[in-house]
């Protein structure tokens, strides 16, 4: 196991690998809540983007939804991946703890959203007729990973 303050090779790799993950955030009783999102990693950057897509939704508003919820009043997630082989000794994962903030639509961080719904439309085709551009955008500034496995 390791843990690190960047991202090294090995860990972007897996990121870059990886279709899917699974975001952690802190309910108001302290327990965790995990949810699945699609995402991309900064090239250059510790920090992972996961927009609040179109997929239908418990709630009409984003805003409302428990996981923003959560991050506005506790920023302290995590964020796994992970590689599955039928070879367990291709197993692996990584865990990248952060801190969440929301890049809003006409906010200060414009250049910053629209390079990342660039890069999430390059990464996942079915973003090509989400109004990505509408609603927010989480982004995590990775602090810590703790990895495991034939990375």
């Amino acid at each position: 196991m390791t843990s690190e303050l960047a991202l090294d090779h090995a860990a972007r790799r897996l990121l870059a690998d990886a279709r899917r993950a699974t975001l952690a955030t802190i309910r108001p009783d302290g327990s965790p809540r995990l949810v699945p999102i699609c995402f991309v990693l900064d090239p250059s950057a510790a920090i992972l983007y996961s927009p609040l897509d179109e997929k239908p939704k418990r709630t009409g508003d984003p805003r409302r939804l428990a996981r923003v919820l959560d991050t506005v009043r506790d920023p302290r997630v995590a964020v796994l991946v992970d590689r599955w082989d039928e070879d367990w000794a291709g197993l692996a994962w990584l865990r990248c703890d952060g801190v969440a903030t929301w890049l809003e639509p006409g906010g200060e961080a414009e250049a910053e959203r629209a390079s990342t719904i660039d890069a999430l439309r390059r990464r996942y085709d079915q973003y090509a007729d989400h109004d990505l551009e509408s609603r927010p955008i989480l982004r995590i500034a990775i602090s810590r990973t703790t990895a495991w496995g034939g990375r």
